[in-house]
């Protein structure tokens, strides 16, 4: 085949591919958009990410593919995924903007990239390659570190220079130190009884606890029990009790000891009177 056009003629298993897999990546950018919840999101944009790293290793370039999957799919975002995770994050967080106009401007500079992107798309030459086949002579990989560290090693170092003081700088302005010795548990349950306030530990915000089994819902302010306080696989087993039912069956047990308590009390009051008058 000539050359000059192989670089502009695609064979049917390269079209096959970008067409599937080109869908695969614009049903995950959209899913990271429109999700409700941030792990969703950061789900279909790890799979976008994957996608884009299949594309990077069938045009040959191996170093950006393996970086894409290894340090973005397999660390950063797998590592924002974590976080997500253990912090908590729901559908139930608002989302009232806290910041006027903030979505326009979202907006407009989404719409100032993609103007970028069409314009640098438009200009790029897809008929000549010019230079491609020597850097890869001896391999993708070893090409790509020869100009790294040769033609552009000043702006490579500058950039790894100003990640490490973006990381730097984040880590320092994130840390607080403390000012004061920071009590123990003791003398934080030793407070709350000398206030007198509330004396157990306080509950989660937006639930009250009247348990502290596993298999027993918290309530909302309005009294509903949340599910979210239950393990789903107890609701599957239907293992949950109810707070409220339990509750009551308590009240009417012990109700039902006082009463009883009471009239053994009465029927004991006579006896003991007529012991003393036969004393007296």
């Amino acid at each position: 085949m000539n050359p000059e056009l192989a670089a502009y003629t695609t064979s049917t298993g390269e079209a096959f591919q970008f067409w599937v897999l080109g869908a695969v990546a614009l049903l995950g950018a959209l899913g990271t958009v429109f999700m409700k919840k941030a792990v969703h999101s950061a789900l279909s944009l790890a799979g976008t990410m994957i996608v884009l790293a299949v594309f990077y290793l069938a045009n040959g370039a191996y170093f950006l593919g393996i970086v894409q999957i290894v340090v973005y799919t397999g660390a950063i975002m797998m590592l924002f995924l974590f976080v997500v995770m253990l912090v908590g994050v729901t559908a139930a967080d608002s989302l009232k903007e806290t910041i006027k106009g903030q979505r326009w401007l979202a907006l407009l500079c989404g719409a100032g990239f993609g103007i970028l992107l069409l314009a640098g798309i438009a200009n790029a030459s897809l008929k000549d390659f010019d230079g491609l086949g020597a850097a890869n002579a001896h391999g993708n990989v070893e090409g790509l570190a020869a100009l790294i560290f040769t033609k552009y090693v000043f702006a490579f170092e500058i950039t790894g220079a100003l990640l490490i003081t973006a990381a730097v700088g984040a880590m320092v302005l994130t840390h607080r130190e403390r000012t004061e010795r920071a009590r123990t548990q003791r003398e934080l349950s030793e407070q709350r009884v000398r206030e007198g306030t509330h004396l157990p530990p306080l509950p989660a915000p937006g639930v009250y606890a009247r348990h502290n089994a596993v298999d027993i819902a918290g309530l909302l302010p309005d009294g509903t029990p949340s599910e979210l306080t239950v393990s789903k696989t107890l609701r599957d087993r239907g293992q949950v009790r109810d707070v409220s039912d339990e509750a009551i069956a308590d009240l009417k047990a012990l109700e039902e000891r006082a009463a009883a308590r009471l009239e053994r009390d009465e029927d004991e009051r006579p006896a003991l009177k007529r012991t003393e008058e036969a004393s007296k």
